[in-house]
C-alpha cells in the first residue's frame, strides 16, 4: 500500500522526523487560508498523486508542472484554482495521468544541500537496510549507475535495531558539519522507529535537505506498507486512497484474490503465482498478450472464483479468457462451478461474454470437466497447458 505525500508528512511528525510546515487542502479556498496560516512568504503548493514527475507534468488543461513556487496566499489560491480537480501527466503516470484532488501547501526553504536516505528490507538477509547517498533529488537508479561509489549501505541487526554509531557513521558518511550531526542523527532514529513501528517495507526520503540555516529536514517521503500487517495498523489502513488504485485491483481485493493488471488482452485466471508467471509466458510464446496476472490462491472458494470471473469480464480490453487451474488443496469442481455461476450471472445480466478456455488438472479434475461439459456454455475446454495456449491466442485474434 502506497500513501500519499501530505499523509506521509503527518506520519513523520508523530514519529518526530522533522519536515517543513504545512498541510493539505481540497478547495482553492482551503489552500489560499492554510497558506496564510503558515505566515511565510516562501510557500510551495505541490498536486497529491501516486506517482513520481511532478514537477515536470503537464496537466490536461495545458498547466504546466505539479509542482509550484509562491509568494503569496492570493497566488497559492490561482495556482490551486489550475491545479484541483485537473489530471496531471507525468512519466510515472502514462499518458491517461491522475486526477488531482488535494494539494499540499508547505514552506518552502532555503536548501544548501539535497541528499538520500532509505530504509528498506533487504532480499539477501531478509533484514533491514539503510541506502543513503551524497546525491539527492535524482532517481538513486541513475546514481547507482553512473557514481556507484556514492551509495551507502549500512545493514541493521534485526534484534539490535539501528545503534547510534550507525546513525553517526552515516552521517559522517553523508558530509554533515559538527553542526549538523545531532539533528541528522536524531532524524536517521526517528525514521527507523517509524520503519519497524508502521510495517513499513520502504521508506524513502528523496530529497533529505540541509538548509542554508544549518537544518536538516525530511523534504519529500515515499512509503510502502506491508500488506500483510495492515491488521495491524489501522491508523495507516485508514489512509488508503482507492481513486489512486486500478479499479479491478480494489474490487479484486474486496475477495482476497492477488490482482495485477497489464496491458494485453488475454484474461488469466490461475491458482498459483508460479502457474501464473508460467501461464503468461506460455501465452507470450504463441503470439498473445496477458491481460492481467490472477492468482485466486489454493484455497478459493466458490464464490472468490466467481468474483475473479466477473472482475475479469469487466475489463474492456480482454478478448478471451484462459482459466488454468491445477488442482491440490484447490479442487477443479470448485473452479469449474465458480466459472458456471459467473457465466449464467453475465448472460442473465446481458453483460458482455468473452471466448472462455478452460484447462484443469489434479483433484476432482474429471468432476470439473463433466460439470462444464453439462452446463451446456460456450466454454472450450484443453487437455494441455500448449492446447490452451494457442486456443486462447486464436479466440482473442478472431
Amino acid at each position: 500500500m502506497n500513501i500519499h505525500e501530505y499523509q506521509a508528512k503527518q506520519l513523520m511528525e508523530k514519529f518526530g522526523v522533522a519536515t517543513p510546515k504545512g498541510a493539505v487542502a481540497s478547495t482553492p479556498e482551503e489552500a489560499e487560508r492554510v497558506a496564510r496560516s503558515l505566515g511565510v512568504n516562501n510557500l510551495v503548493v505541490k498536486s497529491q498523486i501516486h506517482a513520481g514527475g511532478r514537477g515536470k507534468g503537464t496537466f490536461t488543461n495545458g498547466f504546466k508542472g505539479g509542482v509550484h513556487l509562491a509568494k503569496t496566499a492570493s497566488q497559492v489560491k490561482d495556482l490551486a484554482s489550475h491545479m484541483l480537480g485537473q489530471t496531471l501527466v507525468t512519466h510515472q503516470t502514462g499518458p491517461a495521468g491522475r486526477v488531482v484532488n488535494k494539494l499540499l501547501i508547505a514552506e518552502a526553504l532555503e536548501i544548501k544541500r539535497e541528499l538520500y536516505f532509505a530504509i528498506l528490507i533487504d532480499r539477501e538477509t531478509s533484514g533491514p537496510l539503510i541506502i543513503a547517498s551524497t546525491e539527492g533529488g535524482v532517481e538513486i537508479e541513475k546514481t547507482a549507475e553512473e557514481s556507484p561509489e556514492k551509495i551507502i549501505r549500512e545493514l541493521i541487526d534485526p534484534a539490535l535495531g539501528l545503534q547510534p554509531y550507525q546513525t553517526r557513521k552515516i552521517a559522517k558518511q553523508l558530509g554533515f558539519a559538527s553542526t549538523e550531526m545531532r539533528a541528522a542523527c536524531k532524524l536517521f532514529a526517528s525514521l527507523y522507529r517509524l520503519f519497524i513501528s508502521s510495517d513499513c517495507s520502504m521508506v524513502e526520503v528523496n530529497p533529505l535537505v540541509v538548509t542554508t540555516g544549518g537544518d536538516v529536514f525530511a523534504l519529500d517521503a515515499k512509503f510502502n506498507f506491508d500488506d500483510n500487517a495492515l491488521f495491524r495498523q489501522p491508523d495507516v489502513a485508514a489512509m488508503r486512497d482507492i481513486t489512486e488504485e486500478d479499479a479491478r485491483e480494489v474490487e479484486a481485493s474486496k475477495f482476497n484474490l492477488n490482482y495485477i493488471g497489464l496491458d494485453g488482452n488475454i484474461g488469466c485466471m490461475v491458482n498459483g503465482a508460479g502457474l501464473a508467471m508460467g501461464t503468461m509466458d506460455i501465452i507470450k510464446l504463441h503470439g498473445g498478450e496477458p491481460a492481467n496476472f490472477l492468482d485466486v490462491g489454493g484455497g478459493a472458494n466458490e464464490q472468490q472464483v466467481t468474483e475473479a470471473f466477473k472482475i475479469l469480464m469487466a475489463d474492456s480490453g480482454v478478448k478471451a479468457i484462459l482459466v488454468n487451474i491445477f488442482g491440490g488443496i484447490m479442487k477443479c469442481d470448485i473452479i469449474a462451478q465458480g466459472i458456471i455461476n459467473a457465466v449464467r450471472y453475465l448472460e442473465s445480466n446481458e453483460q458482455r461474454l468473452v471466448p472462455l478456455v478452460v484447462r484443469l488438472e489434479g483433484t476432482n479434475v474429471e468432476l470439473g470437466k463433466k460439470l462444464l461439459e453439462e452446463s451446456k456454455l460456450p466454454i472450450q475446454t484443453a487437455a494441455g497447458l500448449t492446447e490452451a495456449a494457442q486456443l486462447v491466442v486464436a479466440a482473442a485474434k478472431a
